[in-house]
């Protein structure tokens, strides 16, 4: 039976991998993509679906409760896929407002729409809740998060993300509205803003600009090739038991220094730079506040019970990530200078 999804922060790094799978994959369905387009969002990451004749592309702001609630009952949607949020910690220190009214506020909005015009009339009907693993706190020297892993957030950004799960969670119990919620690891892959440690080293070593590294490099992050996390969100989205949290890891564990110094002796290969040229670039700077020492990811839950596994190593992933942004820089060059924003009003300024 075709379904009607909406898919919430589908231009940005994560949601447009998303999108592109599920209009590929699911012709018959239905996909709208609610954006707001800000410094994240880009819709040149999707130029590829952009005309597909089950895609729609809808600009908006989920904190904006009339919006929501009217876009819901114009459409009737079937499943919400909710990825849109702010997601830089640095810039939640910063701004934590801004991370409560998008990630949490925005998501109440999502879910209180749902549940209008679901009313009761949960058959088909899902919303599905994308968060991270930084919810869980930190990790010592050993040991992995699990799903029933305490939550413990120590950045305004993972509190505001660890509120939303509380939300999605209380809204299946109070109203019996069918939720799942994933919790992932660090991503990586194409299309990421350079404003995170593996696009911005790589743009960095591009212009052979100094690579800022966070005290000694020593914190530890599990890596998860994001074409891997929308395959994930696609099995559990479709096969996933209603009420359960799946955890998405990669099993790629490795300090930031091992990475960025990883990062340098394969470009310099790329670029036919001399051996450890790359690696002069590195710069130590003072430590994030707050900044929490190791993630790690146990994924066999999800792995277990819905058969889904990586389906690369961290080397080959991070290969294929630099030779997209090689491949790519006019991509990172609009990125870089904002000039990616008037993408949308030369696309949708003369569409109805």
């Amino acid at each position: 039976m075709a379904r009607k999804i909406l898919i919430t922060g589908g231009a940005g790094f994560i949601g447009s991998h998303v999108v592109r799978r599920f209009v590929k994959l699911y012709t018959n369905d239905q996909i709208f993509n609610l954006d707001k387009l800000t410094y994240a969002g880009n819709l040149e990451n999707l130029r590829d679906v952009e005309s597909s004749s089950n895609y729609t592309f809808v600009k908006g702001d989920i904190t904006d409760t009339e919006f929501i609630r009217n876009l819901f009952e114009t459409h009737q949607f079937d499943g919400v896929i909710h990825l849109a949020a702010e997601s830089h910690v640095d810039r939640s220190i910063h701004s934590p407002m801004d991370f409560v009214m998008t990630n949490v506020v925005g998501t109440v909005n999502l879910l209180n729409a749902a549940k209008g015009i679901w009313n009761g009339n949960y058959d088909g009907k899902l919303f599905y809740h994308v968060s991270t693993d930084e919810v869980y706190g930190q990790l010592g020297d050993e040991g992995k998060f699990l799903e029933t892993t305490p939550y413990d957030p120590n950045s305004p950004y993972s509190a505001s993300k660890a509120s939303s799960d509380h939300f999605v969670r209380a809204y299946q119990h109070t109203y019996g509205m069918p939720v799942k919620i994933s919790n992932c690891s660090n991503n990586y892959g194409s299309h990421h803003f350079p404003e995170k440690l593996i696009p911005l080293m790589i743009n960095n070593i591009m212009q052979k600009k100094p690579l800022p590294v966070y005290g000694k490099g020593e914190n530890v992050r599990d890596w998860l090739f994001v074409e891997d996390h929308a395959a994930a969100i696609d099995v559990i989205f479709h096969q996933g038991k209603i009420g359960d949290t799946y955890n998405i890891g990669g099993n790629n564990e490795w300090k930031n220094i091992d990475l960025v110094k990883f990062l340098c002796r394969l470009m310099d290969t790329k670029l036919g730079r001399a051996e450890g040229e790359s690696e002069q670039l590195i710069t130590y700077v003072t430590d994030r506040a707050g900044h929490d020492f190791r993630y790690a990811i146990d994924s066999s839950k999800l792995m277990g019970e819905l058969n889904w596994m990586p389906s690369v190593t961290f080397e080959q992933g991070l290969e294929k990530t630099v030779d997209w942004y090689l491949a790519n820089q006019e991509w990172l060059n609009h990125v870089t200078s904002g000039a990616y924003q008037s993408y949308y009003q030369n696309m949708y300024s003369n569409r109805s």
